[in-house]
């Protein structure tokens, strides 16, 4: 299939026009397609590095609000409306094999509400599992990874030990941990074990470091590792955030993840916004190459997922032009304005009139309308849906969902 564009395409480092593009990947091998979009830009599809996809419940948890740290609210939200609503549907009993049909729901649901602000790729943060689980999904949810939940609480929900786990990695995939979660001495001390646990490497991926001094932020850098900021739980837990300045200025691959709805914001673009209230001065530009570039290198990801080749383009986020500026314009982005996602080669999600461009086959899309356009989708989230609602006895309303 050959798109040529009259549009903006927007790589990290550069934006380019009217480039074409040459996209690749079945089932449009034998296609080709020449059509102009000239209000539309043409981004990276985004990345989320942190999700737990089966907590994507709503409202937020947390009555007790600030936490010393993450782990006391752990607890406290074992007690909240959201996770006693979302146990009706799935009770769990501390089983995370999340193929079993409910939970494998929940993670889909969590899925969808990351392909619909335009992501291509989530990093699931659950022990590893079984194949079936990651086929299942609408987007790329990754699988190559080791993890632990955090160093204070160890792997309790499952997995191997951190030291086991980080051998596992054998240095060609991320490990992946909750690090200082909080302000507290706790907190504060959790650095230190990872410098004695041996997990301080290239490939390490951490998440929050809220109570991180400049000079372990510093020490991360001169690693090679990677931080995932999540700004919007962060803030809504804590009251507090990564020193983000001290990350910059050491020049730490830092890449963006949203956390679950019980306690982060509703999408990536929601944390974009709240990045932008809090932090002014981070130009747009390296908010989204935090959500692409960065992503792809934390992730281990290949190179299709962290630019736009307009040679071979497999992944695609093609979007409404609103702002005149192509970098801003990613703060007006919603799910009405994206006008197809495209990954690995496969429409996800976009405007209707893709379907007959693209001879879609229809059993394997949804449509359904949002705002005052009619929208195509893989699979069946509005099913997702209505299969809560049957359990639960009356409808739920999930904002990220834009139907």
């Amino acid at each position: 299939m050959t798109i040529r564009p009259s549009i903006s395409v927007i790589n990290p480092d550069r934006v380019e026009q009217g480039v074409d593009l040459h996209l690749w990947g079945t089932p449009f091998q034998e296609l080709e397609l020449h059509q102009d979009f000239p209000d539309a830009i043409a981004y990276i599809p985004l990345i989320n590095s942190h999700d737990h996809l089966i907590g994507n419940w709503v409202p937020r948890a947390g009555d007790h609000r600030p936490y010393q740290n993450s782990h006391i609210w752990v607890e406290d939200m074992k007690d909240s409306f959201a996770f006693r609503e979302r146990d009706l549907f799935w009770n769990n009993d501390g089983n995370f094999h999340l193929e079993e049909p409910n939970a494998l729901l929940l993670a889909q649901l969590g899925a969808y509400k990351n392909l619909f602000c335009g992501c291509s790729v989530v990093q699931d943060h659950s022990p590893l599992q079984v194949d079936a689980y990651y086929k299942a999904m609408p987007i790329i949810v990754t699988k190559n990874f080791r993890q632990c939940h955090s160093i204070t609480l160890g792997n309790w929900w499952g997995g191997e030990n951190p030291q086991k786990e980080m051998q596992l990695t054998q240095g060609k995939m991320p490990f992946i941990v909750h690090l200082a979660e909080g302000i507290d001495e706790v907190s504060k001390l959790e650095f230190a074990e990872v410098r004695k646990l041996g997990l301080l490497k290239e490939n390490s991926l951490f998440i929050h470091c809220i109570a991180l001094q400049e000079d372990e932020i510093a020490d991360i850098a001169k690693a090679g590792a990677s931080i995932c900021w999540c700004p919007s739980s962060n803030f809504y837990l804590i009251g507090d955030t990564l020193k983000i300045e001290a990350a910059l200025a050491n020049k730490v691959n830092v890449c963006i993840g949203t956390d679950s709805t019980m306690s982060g914001g509703i999408n990536l673009i929601a944390e974009f916004l709240t990045i932008r209230e809090h932090f002014p001065f981070i130009p747009v530009k390296e908010i989204y190459r935090m959500a692409t570039e960065n992503a792809a290198k934390a992730l281990y990801l290949g190179k299709d997922y962290a630019s736009i080749n307009p040679d071979k383009c497999n992944n695609l986020l093609l979007v409404d032009k609103i702002d005149r500026d192509p970098f801003d314009n990613l703060y007006t982005m919603e799910a009405s304005t994206i006008q197809l996602l495209l990954v690995d080669g496969i429409p996800r999600f976009g405007d209707s009139e893709w379907m007959e461009l693209l001879n879609l086959d229809e059993d394997k899309y949804t449509t359904f309308r949002t705002g005052n356009k009619e929208k195509f989708v893989i699979d069946d989230p509005i099913d997702l849906n209505e299969q809560i609602d049957e359990v639960l006895g009356y409808h739920k309303d999930f904002p990220y969902l834009p139907f």
